[in-house]
């Protein structure tokens, strides 16, 4: 029997199922199956095989068929338009379950990218030479493929040892035509600009890795007012002072945009931080470590034409962390930025803590690739692909709805894990215990009504080829070299 502290809980994830039901248009059975079978996939390895999971009670052939017809444009030319207001549907559902924050006075979301290696799908379109980390040092870090954007939300953690759960909001491909960051900026600008949602008015932070630290990144977020920017900069970056006012009348053309260098390579351009405080912070392991935070604001960073990043200085951050006997623990310090007008609203100290909070995102890519088939699903339609890539994340944010629900399912080798009273389990924790809770509080799907075997496939029938595509392949941009005199 369900406990009454808990029984708000359990009405929160019955509403979102019943919510989650209800967008459904075509299939709507067969694909809130699926997505229970994800939440409770325990050793399924392939996507056809969540067939198999007690709780998808449809055949093999309705796992294809729910993922075909969780989103098709009612024309080719309004594809893109029409999967942007599936997402804003989804966006609004799911905001709706998000506490308000206590502990912080922001909502705090991260940016990032993930690859889907399809090197082989050579009937697949739009497929180029994307990163993809390797364990094995001295390979490329390159795969072939297509590459994702998700926007997540990170919630507040009452504790360090908090697990690494996030709340995914949005997640869009990347074309071959297109950048990773002007992607992520139209996420953004998704999130901030609708008046429906929570962050329209009230302050938000984004944490984003080095990648996003591009002026075409930072000039596209920048100009909202409620949105602060903390991301990561390569220690090879030059910045600039404000430039020194001038007396009198200035010659011609504009003012002086910047100052003196302020290159992170040489610490003979620096001047006294304007901010530098110490915290202590303590590992898994019970070490004591000193974080040394050293703060200059009002630094200038170079824009383009169309850019004007000398409008927009921020606050430069120099990380270090040292041991109990004064020693470094990593050879190079880290370098942030802080950007936005509310930026002095984050102290030194915040804008440390939520940047850490990120690689919160890169366990949600690990246990969504390894336990919830991210990457696992091979098709030769682009289409059908984004369809998968959008109902994973469905079903890892009802496994964060019931992560107060779940019991300590050990295996027998892990008989040394208990729980304690209102711990909060991780995803892959609830993951198991999830199908008890399925069967405790019920589904709005509806089984299924047999009506007989298809006729199937005409024998002698010959499938039409399909089409090979080239890998796209993005070259340098050649310079322009000036003509030759005769």
């Amino acid at each position: 029997m369900w406990g009454m502290d808990i029984q708000a809980t359990i009405s929160q994830l019955q509403d979102f199922r019943q919510a989650l039901y209800g967008t459904l248009d075509a299939r709507a059975d067969a694909t809130m199956d699926l997505v229970d079978a994800l939440s409770t996939n325990i050793s399924a390895q392939s996507v056809v095989a969540l067939s198999l999971n007690p709780y998808f009670r449809f055949s093999y052939n309705s796992v294809y068929d729910a993922i075909d017809n969780f989103f098709i444009p009612s024309e080719p030319e309004k594809a893109d338009e029409e999967r942007r207001e599936l997402e804003k549907k989804h966006v609004r559902l799911i905001v709706n379950y998000l506490p308000e924050p206590t502990h912080r006075s922001f909502w705090l979301f991260a940016l990032d990218g993930t690859p889907y290696q399809r090197p082989w799908a050579r009937t697949l379109e739009d497929r180029g030479f994307i990163h993809m980390s390797e364990v094995v040092s001295g390979k490329k870090p390159v795969t072939i493929g297509h590459e994702y954007s998700p926007l997540v939300y990170l919630p507040e953690k009452t504790s360090p040892d908090d697990p690494p759960w996030v709340v995914p909001l949005s997640v869009r491909r990347v074309p071959t035509a297109s950048k990773p960051t002007l992607v992520g900026a139209e996420q953004v600008a998704a999130l901030m600009e609708d008046e429906d949602l929570p962050f329209h008015e009230a302050l938000c932070v984004l944490v984003a890795d080095i990648g996003y630290s591009a002026v075409s990144f930072l000039g596209d977020v920048v100009g909202y007012e409620n949105l602060i920017t903390v991301t990561r900069f390569r220690s090879n970056r030059v910045f600039y002072y404000q430039p020194e006012p001038t007396e009198g009348k200035s010659g011609a053309g504009h003012p002086r945009w910047y100052g003196e260098r302020f290159a992170l390579r040489e610490p003979e351009t620096w001047v006294e931080p304007d901010e530098a405080v110490t915290v202590p912070v303590t590992t898994k392991k019970g070490r004591t470590w000193q974080v040394c935070l050293e703060g200059w604001h009002d630094k200038m960073m170079r824009g383009k034409k169309d850019i004007p990043m000398h409008q927009h200085p921020f606050t430069l951050i120099r990380v270090q962390v040292f041991n109990e006997q004064g020693k470094r623990i990593f050879r190079r310090p880290m370098w942030l930025g802080i950007f936005g007008e509310r930026r002095r609203e984050l102290s030194l100290v915040d804008a440390r803590a939520v940047y850490a909070q990120r690689f919160d995102e890169e366990h949600y890519f690990r246990f969504g690739k390894q336990r919830m088939l991210m990457t696992a699903f091979e098709t030769p339609d682009v289409r059908r692909e984004e369809n998968w890539m959008q109902i994973v994340p469905l079903a890892y944010t009802q496994l964060w709805l019931a992560r107060e629900l779940a019991q300590v399912m050990p295996h027998p080798w892990e008989r040394y894990q208990s729980q304690h009273e209102g711990q909060v389990l991780s995803p892959s924790m609830v993951q198991r215990d999830f199908g008890r809770i399925i069967r405790e509080i019920g589904t709005p799907a509806q089984p299924p009504k047999p009506r007989g075997n298809s006729g199937g496939r005409p024998k002698g029938m010959k499938l039409q080829r399909r089409t090979r595509h080239s890998v796209v392949r993005k070259g340098r941009k050649s310079r322009k070299t000036a003509p030759k005199s005769a």
